[in-house]
């Protein structure tokens, strides 16, 4: 156990306590434990059982790990220019999520005006849900030509060929999620 372990259980438990809204009488109910035992957990000053420690983080419904590791930050900022991004045709193409999502992909597709992108045919059973942002977006799967405006979305095979069109003279934005099919 590091050092560092009494302050973080000690953190951990009151942050988490106050992200769901209890008092310390509360969360002592909920965890089957006196209240003066959890405010004890949350001064910095405990050593708890294991026996208490699994009452806790039941009661706050997160893992011993978590309730006696570093504390978590709420939130991290990704800038824009720290996110993946690639050319496909006259498209840009960016990932909206920072890390990888197994059988999960997010991307924007900003498409210039008249601009093209063809897309690679994934895995038999994968699915794509394409959403139009901005502008107008022409899909072109299994030989159907689909246009979308602001707000439509497209569900489709994303294991056939396809290809993204913006047939105007301003950039359209579109976001696709592709939901990749359960390796066997």
């Amino acid at each position: 156990m590091s050092s560092d372990t009494p302050s973080h259980l000690a953190t951990n438990a009151r942050l988490l306590r106050e992200a769901r809204g209890l008092t310390q009488q509360q969360v002592a109910e909920i965890a089957e434990l006196p209240r003066p035992t959890w405010a004890t957990l949350e001064s910095g000053s405990a050593n708890p059982t294991l026996g208490v420690l699994m009452k806790a983080a039941a009661a706050l419904q997160v893992s011993i790990e978590e309730l006696i590791g570093p504390p978590r930050t709420t939130g991290t900022v990704y800038r824009a220019d720290s996110l993946r991004t690639r050319r496909r045709g006259t498209a840009l193409v960016r990932s909206l999520v920072p890390e990888t999502i197994p059988g999960l992909e997010i991307e924007r597709i900003e498409l210039p005006a008249n601009g093209h992108m063809n897309g690679t045919p994934h895995t038999p059973g994968t699915r794509e849900y394409l959403t139009c942002e901005r502008g107008q977006v022409q899909l072109v799967a299994g030989g159907e030509t689909y246009v979308l405006a602001p707000g439509d979305m497209l569900v489709f095979r994303g294991d056939q060929r396809h290809s993204y069109r913006n047939p105007r003279r301003e950039r359209a934005i579109a976001v696709s999620v592709v939901a990749f099919a359960p390796r066997r």
